[in-house]
């Protein structure tokens, strides 16, 4: 991972895109395990359907982990200083979650020189899943 500058950064920059594969049935059970969440409107079929979904659907807090990744790709974890975000949509089954992120301010905190950066996770048709915010530590 090639450090990140500060200095080169401008407001309106995009990091680097995070796409992933389609979400499917077995996504779903590996982060159930992983996660301890076993809701099981992300797991069974006939449970979604009585609360009148088409079929299981992702767990939203999947999609928030994917955002992270987005941020741990871009710079090492210690420097992630808040991270914010809000559930906007369902990432159903077959949806392919891109993650991305664009520079929204640059400045100057507790000695650091930081950036305010607005996220995103959206489906393959550019449906909003989750927004956020979050705001990193650059040297």
């Amino acid at each position: 991972m090639t450090p990140v500058q500060f200095s080169g950064l401008q407001v309106g920059d995009q990091i680097p895109l995070l796409t992933l594969q389609p979400i499917n049935r077995t996504t779903l059970a590996l982060y159930c395990g992983a996660s301890g969440d076993h809701n099981p409107i992300h797991i069974d079929i006939d449970f979604a359907r009585k609360a009148r979904m088409p079929d299981v659907f992702a767990h939203g807090m999947l999609s928030a982990a994917y955002l992270g990744r987005l941020l741990t790709n871009w710079v090492p974890q210690a420097q992630l200083r808040s991270l914010s975000i809000r559930f906007t949509g369902i990432t159903q089954l077959g949806h392919a979650p891109a993650c991305r992120a664009i520079v929204s301010e640059k400045f100057e905190a507790d000695g650091e020189q930081r950036v305010r950066l607005h996220l995103q996770c959206s489906n393959q048709y550019g449906e909003e899943k989750l927004v956020g915010d979050a705001v990193v530590a650059l040297n």
